[in-house]
């Protein structure tokens, strides 16, 4: 899967995954939508991105889960 709207540069953020080429990492704005904003709300906040960046940073969040196993507390 080719991602457009992602990039990692490692003079920019240490070369985390950020939206475009800007300062804003892929983690952020996946933990915004975590912590319940709204795409609007993440978009107001942050004026330079697209909706398209929010919704490839959710894709891209996801194929890197896919990608390795995360320790998880097992069930009660």
């Amino acid at each position: 899967m080719a991602f457009e709207r992602i990039s990692i540069d490692h003079q920019i953020m240490g070369g985390v995954p950020c939206i475009r080429g800007t300062r804003v990492p892929v983690a952020t704005v996946v933990g915004m939508l975590a912590e319940g904003m709204t795409p609007h709300e993440i978009l107001d906040a942050y004026p330079y991105l697209e909706a398209d960046d929010i919704q490839e940073a959710l894709e891209y969040a996801a194929e890197a889960v896919r990608e390795r196993e995360l320790p998880l507390r097992r069930g009660a």
